[in-house]
């Protein structure tokens, strides 16, 4: 839990008790402020997503209801290319903030220039549909990746915990521009509580810092399954739960881990089976690690954020090991990387127990919180962990088998 939180929201609280007039600048008139405040224009992004198969995910939201659309091509001053969100049963995507639209057939290791646009919808009506104001965004690019490219490069964050000021930070000390991707490995929050919340501590540091040019992957921790807005919580994002794909010489997978808690805990008041999504989800990971995308790989990767070991006798923790474990030993992984622990440790291979490495990264207070940089040629996969103030505090280096 974030011990800040009541002090950053009792400040907030404060301020909104100030009157308007205290806000305005002479001369300048409440209703104009009002005004202006209340204009049609995007709340944040865009930010990217992708699975890196030739396609880009292009994410924002708008402050009202609106039609949403991206323009794209190959040079900054022709974005001759237009994509719209997913058409649903012929409707296509509309009427609402946010707004998902997928480029898809990409060239692989082209660089790609684009803007998102938005048009109000004012009024709706089942036979007369009402537009208004027109916004868009600067111009934007990202590089679509090569899935046989030889080096892949990443950086993994884990249990920031309602402290958004430590993305900037801990990306500060590895530049995500340099990186393939960006991953958060659950715990970003410390409940979900409204879109604000997601906006404010997630998306727009974000934004702001790396994510109009570079895409991040998200796996939801034990804490993003908690509080009022988790059942919204997912759609703001390509997908935050299992999934696996292939970029150079590293196949990933993303297990989703769910809660620590029991399902039958209090606190959960009967409306949750996250046993019964852990099992669907080791149903799931026995047939992947037989594929022969899987199988092939120089390097096979998992991202999880309760760790399959070494986390704890809570109910999640020893259930992750029961169903996980065995599977991914079998599968003869070369890493895991988890989270959730708040104590960095890098723990070396077992014949007994874990037959992999698993690198737990740190968090959330000062001094405890990590970046962990990972890159991987078709030879050798090299793990580097840093604390806040930039010292390594774990390392591991894997050959190929």
């Amino acid at each position: 839990m974030n011990e800040n939180q009541p002090n950053r929201r009792s400040f907030l609280k404060a301020g909104l008790t100030l009157s308007a007039a205290t806000l305005v600048a002479p001369g300048v008139a409440i209703a104009d402020v009002a005004e202006k405040e209340d204009a049609f224009k995007i709340a944040v992004g865009p930010y990217l997503q992708t699975n890196f198969n030739n396609s880009m995910t292009i994410l924002w939201l708008t402050n009202k209801n609106a039609a949403g659309w991206v323009e794209f091509g190959e040079q900054a001053d022709q974005l001759n290319q237009k994509a719209y969100g997913k058409a649903e049963l012929g409707l296509m995507q509309a009427n609402s903030k946010l707004n998902a639209v997928t480029l898809q057939n990409l060239k692989p290791g082209t660089k790609y220039y684009y803007k998102i646009v938005s048009k109000e919808i004012k009024d709706f009506q089942p036979y007369k549909l009402t537009y208004g104001e027109t916004v868009s965004s600067n111009v934007e690019s990202f590089l679509n990746a090569k899935q046989v490219k030889e080096e892949v490069s990443f950086v993994m964050l884990n249990d920031i915990h309602d402290r958004p000021e430590s993305i900037p930070h801990l990306l500060g000390l590895v530049p995500a521009a340099q990186q393939d991707f960006v991953f958060f490995n659950g715990d970003i929050f410390d409940y979900q509580t409204d879109e604000k919340q997601i906006i404010d501590h997630m998306l727009q540091p974000c934004v702001d810092n790396f994510a109009k040019n570079t895409p991040f992957i998200y796996v939801r921790g034990n804490h993003e399954t908690r509080g009022k807005f988790a059942r919204e919580f997912a759609q703001y994002y390509m997908h935050v739960g299992h999934t696996a794909f292939t970029l150079g010489p590293v196949r990933f997978v993303v297990i989703d881990t769910g809660e620590d808690k029991e399902d039958a805990h209090p606190v959960y008041a009967g409306i949750v089976n996250f046993d019964d999504y852990r099992m669907q989800q080791a149903e799931w990971l026995k047939t992947e690690i037989n594929t022969k995308e899987f199988k092939k790989a120089p390097f096979r990767v998992v991202l999880m954020h309760i760790p399959p070991r070494y986390s704890g006798d809570a109910h999640g923790p020893k259930h992750c090991t029961e169903l996980f474990e065995p599977l991914l030993n079998k599968g003869k992984v070369d890493l895991v990387l988890s989270g959730h622990t708040h104590k960095y440790m890098v723990h070396q291979p077992d014949k007994n127990l874990n037959h992999y490495p698993l690198i737990i990264g740190g968090g959330p207070q000062k001094g405890a919180r990590t970046i962990t940089k990972i890159t991987a040629d078709k030879n050798l996969l090299v793990v580097s962990m840093l604390d806040d103030s930039g010292k390594e505090v774990g390392t591991y280096t894997a050959l190929r088998k």
